[in-house]
């Protein structure tokens, strides 16, 4: 499955609902942000906190062009946690931290507009 990033995108097909509740996307704190040196894309490995019913799980996200590690300690993110583990280079990915492209294609994250408990899911 390829994902379009053009805003002028048409819709994805369809899904049921039931397929929507299969994706557990939580909230959670970054707790630790590092520059992925080597990455093919601008790259930071993330520690991200999500709470006691998922824990800490690793990340590594495209958003080195917009945020530099130390200004991402403590923002609350969102992300996917229960995709696989996957080998991104050297490092292993265990959440999809969740973006939106800019104008100019740098990842914009995604995050509640004010603090919720880390773990909550989205709905």
């Amino acid at each position: 499955m390829h994902l379009d990033h053009d805003p002028a995108a048409p819709p994805a097909d369809e899904i049921g609902f039931d397929d929507f509740l299969k994706v557990d996307i939580r909230v959670g704190t970054i707790v630790e942000a590092e520059v992925y040196e080597g990455a093919r894309k601008p790259s930071l490995k993330l520690r991200i906190d999500f709470g006691p019913g998922v824990g800490l799980r690793k990340s590594v996200g495209q958003v080195r062009a917009r945020y530099a590690p130390e200004d991402l300690i403590g923002r609350q993110v969102a992300a996917v946690v229960n995709f696989p583990p996957r080998q991104i280079g050297k490092a292993v990915s265990e959440a999809l931290t969740l973006g939106f492209a800019d104008e100019e294609g740098r990842v914009v994250l995604f995050s509640p507009d004010a603090p919720v408990p880390d773990g909550s899911r989205l709905f």
